[in-house]
């Protein structure tokens, strides 16, 4: 009797054991929970957006190459950041890098200016070069697509200030996000440019 009882336990273990080989194993990483999250990808390349001088452009246009988002203004404390965003753009231009600059009026009416006049400051005291686009809202019921899906990466939430920046791949997923302080030079985000940029997938 004990022989029979010994036999059906190991039959159900063995069946049991035979079910759960056939499901996907999930490895979980309880020191870094952000590995656990499953196809929570934030992608942009599905948005269009508009330059300074009222040119449409997709997105889709930038596959391939790594960018740094940033929301700028001309009268804000970390406006001399311009500098440190041109010194980089100029490093990394050539391997595939862009920076798509936002100037925005949000925070302390900082950006108060036309678009002409957003582009003769940023020419005349910083000598930009890279794309500066059409002054745009990240905050309230006007935020711009584009920032509605930014600012879902972690730490999710609205924008604090001017000069904020996210780091997106070549695949248009954003894989990085920076608060105002963290200067464009910054090793923590040249660190992940570099790493991006050396991807081939």
């Amino acid at each position: 009797m004990k022989s029979s009882s010994f036999l059906k336990i190991f039959l159900f273990a063995a069946v049991v054991l035979s079910f759960n080989c056939g499901k996907a194993q999930v490895k979980v990483n309880e020191n870094n929970p952000d590995e656990n999250i499953v196809n929570n990808t934030i992608n942009i390349h599905d948005l269009s957006v508009n330059t300074l001088d009222g040119k449409t452009v997709s997105l889709k246009e930038y596959s391939g190459k790594v960018l740094l988002i940033v929301n700028v203004a001309s009268k804000c404390g970390y406006t001399k950041q311009y500098k440190e965003l041109e010194e980089i753009y100029n490093k990394y231009k050539n391997e595939g890098f862009e920076i798509l600059a936002f100037p925005c009026n949000d925070f302390g009416g900082q950006e108060p200016g036309t678009n002409e006049e957003i582009k003769e400051f940023c020419s005349s005291n910083y000598n930009i070069t890279f794309t500066l686009f059409d002054k745009i809202k990240v905050l309230g019921d006007e935020k711009n697509p584009l920032y509605t899906k930014l600012i879902n990466y972690e730490p999710a939430g609205d924008i604090s200030w001017n000069f904020e920046k996210f780091v997106i791949d070549k695949n248009g997923n954003v894989v990085g996000r920076f608060k105002s302080k963290v200067k464009p030079d910054d090793e923590q985000i040249v660190s992940l440019i570099n790493s991006e940029l050396k991807k081939t997938d």
